[in-house]
């Protein structure tokens, strides 16, 4: 029998640590795909609304579409721990502003050990950048080793920092375990195209399954990931 249509939009956690590009790149997604979809946005910030000010800035949604929490605890807790905080606020957005297609969940700042729970999250985006250090896919951590997609971003940049992307890219390759690995510069085209496309398969993926998705770091992955090496 096919499966029923999902009830609720599709959840995607986007994570990684400070400055790497999450609220920008959302930004671009927004920009890409909102001509098609409706989109939340919830943010996570520990004392501040920075992220979502952000967003509402750049114009890419009705404000009234991204919510920000603050956290005021460890980035993990609220998206990993005890995630109540989010979980309301997605569910929250979802009865004042829907019916929505998909949601974004901003992860606060945070490190390489950070991951949704897969209470919150369907599938995780876990996104670095080259200025952090071509070392980082070497390191590992679970969000470099077992997010959904993994994003390097900022390769404009690598010229100017002595980063090798060809080696970080091959250096994630080899810890990810056939997830894909999508490097890229949000300042020129393509821009976001790439993780878009990526966000569209999951959106199809998540309809098909009748809202059963799993993220890969749940374990129970039940989706096709694919490869896409851009850059």
């Amino acid at each position: 029998m096919p499966a029923e249509p999902a009830e609720r939009a599709l959840r995607v956690g986007v994570g990684g640590p400070v400055g790497s590009g999450k609220s920008s790149l959302i930004a671009a997604l927004c920009r890409e795909l909102t001509h098609d979809l409706r989109i939340g946005v919830v943010t996570n910030d520990i004392y501040t609304t920075e992220d979502a000010q952000f967003l509402r800035a750049t114009g890419v949604l009705p404000a009234e579409r991204i919510v920000a929490v603050q956290t005021g605890c460890c980035p993990h807790t609220a998206i990993r721990d005890d995630i109540t905080i989010n979980l309301e606020a997605v569910e929250q957005l979802e009865r004042d502003q829907g019916p929505l297609d998909l949601v974004l969940v901003e992860s606060g700042g945070d490190n390489l050990t950070a991951v949704f729970s897969p209470a919150l999250a369907d599938v995780q985006i876990f996104v670095i950048d080259v200025a952090g250090g071509d070392d980082i896919p070497r390191k590992g951590g679970p969000g470099v080793a077992r997010a959904d997609l993994l994003v390097i971003n900022k390769t404009d940049l690598a010229p100017y920092v002595g980063s090798d992307v060809g080696r970080m890219i091959s250096e994630a390759t080899e810890r990810r375990a056939g997830y894909p690995v999508v490097a890229l510069s949000l300042t020129a085209p393509p821009h976001a195209r790439a993780v878009s496309a990526w966000v569209d398969a999951q959106l199809a993926a998540f309809a098909t399954a009748g809202g059963q998705l799993h993220s890969s770091v749940s374990g129970t992955p039940d989706h096709h990931h694919g490869h896409a090496h851009t850059h």
